[in-house]
């Protein structure tokens, strides 16, 4: 009995101990900054107004760490009330094909044409760029029959690759890398530290590849933080980065420097820090991260980028050729609507693009949460956005979704409420006048909206079938093809209510000629439970020509067990290639595999990754080798091992 009683009384100073602590920190911190709870400041003649010194930024965050405290206590109190949701056409890209030196060569599948997004592969039509294991390849296509690994791109350990840009002659590598810098070595953390911060640094490393053979580094950008988007129109680069300081630190060092650091080699190798009046921020921001956009011109290798910085936004990107909207979930609600509903919302930024200069143009929220970048569009000069409010599995409060229409200052003209009721959005398209939005709980709703009128949004028609889409891509004006998964409804042993279950991936050739009677016209399902492919969460897997109704994207196909649906077994890996019809529908003319025989499990060596086209070959690459084919027959014409 006593032993306990010295236990509890060792307990109880312990965290009287720690409150006092606690207490002095922010006695301290209150005494230096002050208790507002956001910053003030207004718009003047359009412009955002800018942190004036590091105190007034350093009390911006250490009330962003109060108001975490109290949401921890929040959630603590709420936690068991909560549950977490399941994871699962000049403005419409149609085409991933583009013409190089006279030949017919394809590109990147993007969601708006003439905006290129970066991607793991890019090829001219003679050579092809690949990001694979930490390096760049290059390999010669000029001839299918005798391809040519003429070189690779490799970095220093603590530069990683991940997506590629392409520009009459030069490459564009973006990555990232870590580092223990700054913060840390000014607190003397160990490196070895479990709790030691680590530095994020966007890059973007231009190479002039006029000769593949001996790729020369001309140029280096860098941005604290993660990459949340890039894209290119022309020549023109517009890298977005999303940085999260070490705010936490205040607690023990006020002293600590809290701004985002960036350089370019045009004028300076070290990076260096934003200064204080180049932070912009929007009145009544609580955001606790930095957004910071770099804009370059590939074709100017000597002109400085320009950098501009804001405290909040990030998150999903939309870009039009002359706007730029990023989309951030909004966590930061009032306690009463977390408890109306325990939803975020979704803050909208808009920036107007005019060359390199990207500026601020305005902000506004929207209920509910955006899925990704699909579900944003602008469209002679509306800005139209699709969300879910709730979560599905919450029976006592049913998710619904809404189609909000904004004119160019952000001004909601347009709102369809309460779309689908208990279903929540897999995808959307947004296709000039008409918009195609897809919902699932039990069946898949198809939507087709009507927004020829921004302020009179109408519901034309709806299709319920089994399965849901993932990602929908335009045919032509009067059709879409669905990609995602097909589903059943089974009663599993020993339960009451029934549960949904996905099985193979489902294809959809949507006939929307009757807009208030949408069918499907054509299905196919690839293999069975447990299959999959990157189309169903990356639009950029997909190659696709409207010309030929070449369909083609990598795949993994698993199928049931004969005797026992709930066992799957692995039975194929690589690539399906389709042709789309209208008359038709789709005719797989090949199967295309990097394995060397029936496996029994994937090998991750030989996934395939990307398929491109130049004239009438088609090329499949994976990390082992890349393999050419003729696009008139399929049959092989050569492989070349990439070790």
């Amino acid at each position: 009995m006593k032993r306990k009683w010295v236990i509890g009384l060792s307990i109880l100073f312990g965290l009287l101990l720690a409150s006092i602590v606690m207490y002095t920190k922010e006695t301290r911190l209150a005494a230096n900054y002050g208790l507002g709870n956001e910053l003030e400041g207004e718009m003047v003649n359009g412009a955002l107004p800018v942190i004036e010194d590091k105190a007034q930024l350093n009390k911006y965050f250490y009330q962003i760490i109060k108001e975490e405290k109290q949401n921890q206590k929040f959630f603590t109190l709420t936690k068991e009330d909560k549950a977490s949701e399941e994871t699962s056409m000049e403005n419409s890209a149609s085409d991933t094909s583009s013409k190089a030196s006279g030949q017919e060569v394809s590109s990147t599948n993007v969601q708006v044409q003439g905006i290129d997004e970066a991607d793991i592969v890019k090829t001219d039509g003679e050579y092809i760029y690949q990001v694979v294991d930490g390096r760049v390849n290059i390999i010669s296509a000029k001839s299918a029959e005798k391809m040519e690994h003429v070189a690779s791109i490799q970095f220093q350990k603590n530069f990683s690759p991940s997506q590629l840009f392409l520009d009459k002659g030069q490459l564009l590598i973006i990555g990232y890398s870590y580092s223990y810098e700054n913060n840390a070595a000014e607190k003397k953390i160990a490196v070895d530290s479990l709790y030691a911060p680590m530095n994020e640094m966007t890059r973007a490393l231009v190479y002039d590849v006029k000769d593949p053979s001996r790729p020369t580094l001309e140029r280096e950008i860098s941005l604290e933080g993660y990459l949340s988007s890039a894209r290119k129109i022309g020549s023109k680069v517009y890298l977005i980065a999303n940085h999260f300081p070490q705010y936490w630190l205040l607690e023990d060092d006020d002293g600590v420097d809290l701004r985002p650091r960036y350089s370019d080699s045009v004028n300076k190798e070290e990076a260096t820090s934003v200064s204080y009046d180049e932070i912009q921020y929007i009145p009544g921001s609580k955001e606790a991260n930095y957004t910071t956009i770099a804009a370059f011109d590939l074709s100017l290798p000597t002109q400085e980028a320009k950098i501009t910085t804001y405290l909040g936004s990030g998150g999903q990107l939309y870009m039009s050729k002359e706007n730029l909207y990023l989309a951030l979930t909004n966590w930061r609600s009032s306690d009463e609507q977390r408890e109306e509903a325990f939803t975020p919302n979704t803050m909208i930024y808009k920036f107007r693009v005019n060359q390199l200069d990207v500026t601020f143009q305005g902000n506004t929220e929207v209920v509910g949460t955006v899925l990704n970048q699909f579900s944003m569009d602008e469209h002679n000069g509306f800005f139209r956005v699709a969300t879910t409010e709730g979560n599905s599995w919450d029976e006592s409060k049913p998710s619904k979704n809404h189609l909000i229409v904004f004119d160019k200052d952000l001004k909601q003209v347009g709102r369809l409420s309460d779309l689908a009721k208990g279903e929540r959005i897999y995808s959307a398209r947004f296709m000039g006048d008409r918009i195609y939005i897809v919902t699932f709980k039990e069946t898949d709703p198809l939507f087709v909206i009507d927004a020829s009128e921004p302020s009179n949004l109408t519901i034309l028609g709806e299709l319920k079938i089994p399965g849901f889409s993932n990602y929908l891509h335009p045919y032509d004006e009067n059709h879409i093809i669905g990609f995602g998964y097909d589903t059943k409804l089974v009663t599993m042993e020993g339960e009451k209510e029934p549960r949904i279950l996905t099985e193979g991936v489902k294809l959809s050739l949507f006939d929307i000629s009757d807009v208030r009677n949408p069918k499907e016209k054509f299905t196919e399902i690839i293999g069975g439970r447990g299959t999959y492919s990157p189309l169903n969460y990356d639009h950029k897997a997909l190659l696709y020509n409207t010309e030929n109704g070449l369909f083609a994207f990598p795949i993994n196909v698993y199928e049931s067990v004969k005797g026992n649906e709930y066992e799957q077994k692995f039975i194929f890996q690589g690539a399906y290639v389709y042709n789309v019809s209208l008359d038709k529908g789709f005719s797989l003319k090949s199967k295309i595999s990097h394995m060397k025989g029936k496996e029994l499990y994937e090998e991750w060596e030989n996934e395939i990754q990307r398929l491109v086209y130049i004239d009438e070959q088609l090329y499949a690459l994976s990390h082992s080798k890349i393999s050419s084919y003729s696009l008139e027959n399929y049959q092989i014409i050569s492989e070349l091992e990439l070790k």
